[in-house]
């Protein structure tokens, strides 16, 4: 039934553009004319723009010239034609050389190094992280012409080019430059915002001033990437700044695919939930390392501060091989504040109704043309005991977590880089009812529970690119971190450690030129674990040495394949290999298709990544399927297989989009976390199916200016086999509906998000005495989230702001079975649905020195 209606969905949308495209006088085609400047761009339009000819649109970047005539006024010849007497040459035919040389300075094409027509095959692919464009001066009879040496200079940066002999520039853009200042001898410099990366033309006025002449896209806070195979979301700071976002946990309240919630009443801990399954099958990197996993699980999204994030990219289904084997329901990757070009000082102060505090500083410093370093900085900490619900138990345990991020980046500026530096993380907690001290633990005074982490870390990355040939680079990727942990929850103690090394090197280059592209490389990682629970010591050495390879064929702009394979030993499951491929394909201009399908493979941490374990007094029984393993269990497996359609198209004379994705997930072998008998846990290996369905249909656009609406609606099927029976996935919701508004004006901003969240099996207590029994699922609720914001000063570097979480007041009334019990059988504080607290209002600021 749901694959119909995801037919029916995906018929309604592809069917009608098909049908009047085929019943239209119209044709449309798009081939390559070579150029090099906004010049060039104006001639080759008009010089199209014949009779017959509706639409002609050149892009410099790509040198690809669109075209929509009708086929019983003209014929295709026509246009070649009119745009080879112009000057330019075109694949099937060239200019005449005495035309050719007429052409202004800037103009030829042919003496630059990529000019030749048959030259042009793909270059562009090289300069998607540039900013591209010309420089041009306008004299008293509106001719315009290249000026030459003029200053190019990122605002927050300093790194700059200047213009070359035909006045074209192409300066590197990193995340966080977005402003580029132009100066010229004679003239007013002027800093222009960057919203298009390609097609720049600025144009140096009689009258001593800067203008841009087109400035045509406007990047939205939250977007997914049209050129890639695969189909990313990209977070950026801006759209972080809709909400408080003091963690990583935080950051996806706008998002409509990651659900966040707490995984238990009394720990704090947050678990991401991305296609219906849990944050262990989602891959979490920061910057393309290795991110909170193993014992850091539970409660890794709560150690890296909002703050730092400058971006997040979130890949649903299989991603890159390079990664890794892991991903299993997708990818997500964190880029931190880098030192060359965030801001000098940025410090954001945050206080909530529950007494909730935190702190963070960022400082940067540029330490001469190749050298900069930065420190990151964060503290938190509550120490007010809120009982919200009235159970007598903390909503959120007491203490304080500080963290800390020192870097170092080298650039030599002619392709040699390096980045290297350390992280801190120091977390005491104190949890459980309002009467419990440190001074009561392991005795039956007060329940209460204590989670003490120490964590140190360090990371590495060198990359070469050669300079005389750019598609081709080489990097080596390191870390290693060792991670201790000791906690107990009531008179049940669990100390953990975990040593960890990663390292992945990397080359990628072309095979003859860049419609075939590779990246190949060998990973080796390496964790060894100490855990004791309940005085049972499980320890294991794990180590995994891979290598992998990774073709990447780019046809033409409307079709490209990424296909990957990756082999890797395991010391504790031996060889396995890891296939995965991604296929993009743009049937017609702005609707794009993507299909994927891969292998993914992890092993799980059954202790650290179920804190309901241990916040509970079921017996925990691990079904071994053999012995020498990671707690004798097999590892999990997973194929997972996905479709997606994205449409931009004009609404209210502005630019939306609507998207529909369907993802599948099958097991071929899962660990069961089975919690359906009150009192037990037991642990296996699947036996039977598990498999999960996603479908989701989201939809962005402006009715007004300024003002952003995202819509979506999200359907779950996930099933899984416990003690003989598929059931639904306990405590995930079937459907959510989410909308987000946004507005700013001026100096205000304003923000809305509202979800709408379905019904949730909840796993059977039925051999629960009556008092202790929780219904089998949960009702509708409804969340909603606010945020206004105003900054100051001409600049607009201070901002205040104030929010509210859960508008709505609603929060699930008994989190904790057998509260006034702790120590009783029947206790249990993981069975969580809903929100743990109520309306929740928050105020702070953020201060900015560029």
């Amino acid at each position: 039934m749901k694959l119909f209606i995801f037919n029916i969905i995906f018929i309604s949308i592809i069917i009608p553009v098909t049908v009047f495209s085929q019943v239209s006088a119209d044709s449309s085609s798009s081939f390559k004319v070579a150029g090099s400047c906004g010049i060039c761009k104006q001639r080759i339009e008009k010089a199209a723009k014949i009779n017959g000819v509706k639409k002609a649109s050149w892009d410099v970047a790509t040198q690809l010239l669109s075209v929509t005539y009708d086929t019983s006024t003209i014929i295709f010849k026509a246009i070649i034609d009119a745009i080879v007497n112009a000057g330019h040459d075109t694949e099937s035919k060239k200019a005449a050389v005495n035309i050719y040389n007429q052409l202004p300075d800037c103009c030829h094409y042919r003496d630059k190094k990529d000019g030749d027509i048959d030259s042009l095959s793909d270059d562009h692919q090289v300069k998607v992280n540039s900013v591209n464009g010309i420089v041009l001066s306008e004299d008293k009879k509106g001719r315009f012409n290249p000026l030459i040496n003029v200053s190019i200079i990122w605002l927050e940066t300093g790194r700059g080019v200047t213009t070359d002999n035909h006045g074209s520039f192409s300066i590197p853009i990193e995340a966080g430059e977005s402003k580029l200042v132009v100066s010229y001898t004679g003239y007013k410099p002027d800093t222009i915002k960057i919203t298009d990366k390609n097609d720049l033309q600025i144009i140096l006025g009689s009258n001593n001033s800067l203008s841009t002449v087109k400035v045509t896209s406007r990047n939205s806070s939250m977007y997914v990437t049209t050129t890639s195979a695969f189909r990313t979301t990209n977070i950026s700071s801006k759209e972080l700044l809709k909400a408080a976002c003091c963690n990583l946990s935080e950051s996806f309240e706008t998002n409509p695919s990651v659900d966040v919630s707490y995984s238990d009443a009394v720990t704090g801990a947050k678990q991401i939930q991305l296609l219906g399954l849990s944050g262990n099958y989602t891959q979490l990197t920061v910057e393309s390392l290795p991110g909170p996993r193993g014992l850091a699980t539970p409660l890794g999204l709560n150690s890296i501060a909002g703050p730092w994030v400058e971006s997040i990219q979130l890949s649903k289904g299989t991603g890159s091989v390079v990664n890794g084997f892991e991903s299993i329901a997708g990818q997500i990757n964190v880029e931190l504040k880098k030192p060359e070009n965030s801001e000098k000082l940025y410090a954001n102060g945050y206080i909530n109704s529950m007494g909730k505090t935190d702190l963070n500083l960022n400082l940067s410093q540029q330490l001469g043309k190749k050298w900069s370093t930065g420190l990151l900085l964060h503290n938190d900490f509550q120490y007010n005991k809120t009982d919200f619900n009235g159970d007598d138990f903390r909503d959120l345990p007491t203490g304080n977590l500080f963290s800390a991020i020192n870097r170092w980046k080298y650039d030599n500026g002619s392709g040699l880089m390096g980045q290297f530096g350390v992280k801190i993380l120091l977390d005491d907690k104190t949890g459980g009812v309002l009467d419990f001290e440190k001074k009561d633990k392991f005795s039956t005074n007060y329940y209460g529970l204590g989670i003490n982490t120490k964590r140190i870390e360090a990371f590495a990355k060198i990359g070469f690119v050669f300079p005389k040939k750019k598609y081709q680079s080489i990097g080596l990727q390191l870390s290693a971190f060792k991670h201790n942990q000791d906690a107990y929850f009531g008179t049940t103690n669990y100390n953990a450690n975990q040593t960890n090394f990663y390292s992945n090197l990397i080359y990628q280059s072309i095979i003859y030129s860049t419609t075939h592209k590779f990246r190949t490389g060998l990973s080796l990682s390496t964790d060894n674990y100490d855990e004791v629970y309940k005085m049972q010591d499980y320890k294991r050495k794990e180590l995994v040495l891979g290598a992998f390879f990774e073709y990447t064929y780019t046809m033409n702009e409307k079709f490209n394949v990424v296909a990957g394979i990756r082999t890797d030993h395991n010391s504790l499951f031996g060889w396995f290999a890891t296939p995965r491929l991604n296929v993009r394909y743009e049937p017609i201009k702005r609707t794009t298709i993507r299909l994927s399908a891969g292998r993914g493979q992890r092993t799980a941490n059954i202790l650290a990544e179920n804190s309901g374990i241990m916040v509970s007094s079921r017996n925990l029984n691990i079904i071994s399927a053999s012995v020498g393993k990671a707690y004798g269990l097999d590892p999990e497996v997973a194929w997972n297989k996905g479709i997606s359609v994205d449409q931009k198209f004009k609404l209210f004379k502005r630019e939306a989009m609507f998207s529909i994705d369907f993802f599948r997930n099958d097991f071929v072998n899962q660990v069961i976390i089975d919690m359906e008998t009150a009192g037990q846990v037991k642990i296996y290996n699947l036996q039977g199916n598990s498999y999960s369905n996603s479908l989701q249909i989201e939809m962005s656009f402006l009715p007004i200016k300024r003002f952003d609406v995202r819509l979506a609606y999200r359907f779950f099927d996930v099933r899984a086999t416990y003690g003989g029976l598929l059931l639904r996935k306990p405590l995930t919701a079937s459907t959510r509906a989410f909308a987000n508004l946004s507005y700013d004006i001026s100096s205000w901003k304003f923000d809305f998000t509202i979800n709408l969240v379905g019904s949730k099996r909840i796993p059977s207590t039925q051999g629960n005495p009556v008092s202790f029994r929780l219904p089998e699922s949960s009702p509708n609720y409804v969340t909603m989230n606010g945020q206004v914001s105003k900054s100051f000063g001409k600049a607009k570097l201070f901002e205040l702001y104030v929010g509210g979480e859960n508008l709505g007041n609603f929060f699930q009334k008994n989190v904790i079975v057998a509260s006034s019990q702790p120590f009783s059988q029947y206790f249990d504080a993981s069975l969580i649905w809903g929100p743990l607290a109520g309306r929740l209002i928050y105020g702070g600021f953020r201060y900015a020195v560029k």
